[in-house]
């Protein structure tokens, strides 16, 4: 099926799904839940032929890890459609409705956005996520991964396809385009006549490329160099348990800690200590000039690293001597994603809190933590570090617009 038939069966379907009920939609978000377990045999399979490939392609463990699929996650996959299910639909809720002189009633409610295009790379469980949030949100989806997970895209939307039949809903409320050359994306970015929004899921490249390259208004989802900040008034224990998660929970994820800053007057004290955590994850520390000479072990930083997104078991280390310095050094090298601050201090906390330009900040809490579900809008659609439209993780609101609707008895201007 080629993009433009493809466009056209959205449009149709975007249509249809404008005017179904929350009942009707939750009944497909389960019955797609369902299809998904049913096809456990056939998904985990297909994800078997990509980790292969993958691996013989020489990808990073990181990068596996995002690929891999196993049963709990993709029980996880159903969960999470069936959570999305439960939520409230904000689509038709009245925002406003305001008398004016003359009589007319001028209302804004929700509505959806229409047509959405996701580009991804190596993550299959952006297919299950993206389509759930389109759907309860009335949005048809046309999916574009990657070539690293065309097998395990490929068999989990025909499953959603098959959930989405079974309930009496068009199918194509989600469709996957299939090609995965450079051309047929280029093209898939141009298809302005179609597509309403569209939003990438990837790294830096990725992300610049569909930017750069698309007609279609782009939700910019960023890559996440976040930063932890050790105060000078900072708990030690509490420190360096935060950087641990934040760093090895998993690492080839945008939400968790590329780079830490230390006040220089704790250095000598806390650094062992955080080193030592560090350590038992095998965590390579590459430290600013300062920093190597006061701990052993410690690998010394370039300039480059302080911008760096590593996904690995790598970490910056770079001591300043205030919070103003942190502050800049964020504001500087940061992605606009996830930062945290880790202090007993209020005053410096709430400094940070107002002077950190990020979508997500922290006081004493993991990066890890900036997600869709963790926020408690079940599954994301992406974490948006622009600042139109929608900024922090993407649930169900950020799929919706708004439209004016205005009630009359006869007046005229």
């Amino acid at each position: 099926m080629d993009l433009m038939e493809i466009g056209s069966r959205a449009k149709v379907a975007a249509a249809y799904l404008n005017n179904l009920g929350v009942n009707k939609k939750n009944a497909g978000l389960r019955a797609a839940a369902e299809a998904l377990l049913a096809g456990e045999t056939d998904i985990l399979a297909a994800n078997q032929e990509d980790l292969t490939r993958a691996a013989e392609n020489g990808m990073s463990q990181a990068m596996l890890d995002r690929l891999e699929l196993t049963a709990g996650r993709l029980a996880d996959m159903a969960e999470g459609l069936l959570q999305v299910a439960g939520l409230d639909d904000p689509v038709g809720e009245v925002l406003s409705m305001k008398q004016r002189p003359n009589g007319l009633l001028i209302g804004q409610k929700r509505v959806p956005l229409g047509v959405v295009g996701i580009i991804y790379e190596a993550r299959p469980n952006v297919t299950a996520d993206a389509f759930g949030l389109c759907f309860k949100t009335g949005n048809a989806v046309i999916l574009k991964g990657g070539s690293d997970a065309i097998s395990s895209n490929r068999e989990i939307v025909r499953y959603l396809r098959q959930g989405l039949e079974a309930a009496g809903i068009p199918a194509d409320a989600v469709q996957m385009v299939h090609a995965t050359d450079r051309e047929t994306t280029r093209q898939f970015m141009q298809l302005k006549q179609y597509v309403d929004v569209l939003i990438p899921r990837g790294g830096a490249g990725l992300i610049q490329a569909v930017v750069q390259n698309s007609t279609i208004p782009v939700i910019e989802t960023g890559t996440g160099n976040c930063h932890i900040y050790v105060d000078k008034t900072a708990d030690f224990e509490m420190a360096a348990e935060i950087i641990f998660n934040a760093k090895t929970q998993r690492i080839g994820v945008c939400n968790a800690c590329e780079s830490i800053l230390v006040d220089r007057s704790i250095a000598p004290a806390f650094l062992p200590a955080m080193k030592a955590r560090l350590d038992e994850k095998q965590v390579e520390i590459r430290g600013d000039e300062a920093a190597c000479q006061m701990v052993e072990g410690l690998v010394a930083a370039t300039p480059e690293d302080w911008g760096t997104e590593y996904l690995d078991y790598i970490v910056s280390l770079k001591l300043v001597d205030s919070l103003s310095e942190a502050i800049n050094h964020i504001n500087r090298y940061g992605t606009r994603h996830s930062e945290a601050i880790i202090t007993q201090n209020y005053e410096h906390a709430q400094r940070f809190l107002n002077e950190v330009d990020s979508a997500a900040v922290y006081v004493n809490a993991s990066t890890r933590f900036t997600d869709g579900n963790e926020f408690g809008f079940g599954a994301e659609i992406g974490i948006s570090t622009q600042k139109l439209h929608a900024r922090g993780p993407m649930g169900l609101e950020a799929l919706t617009t708004t439209k004016y609707i205005i009630y009359g008895n006869g007046q005229i201007r």
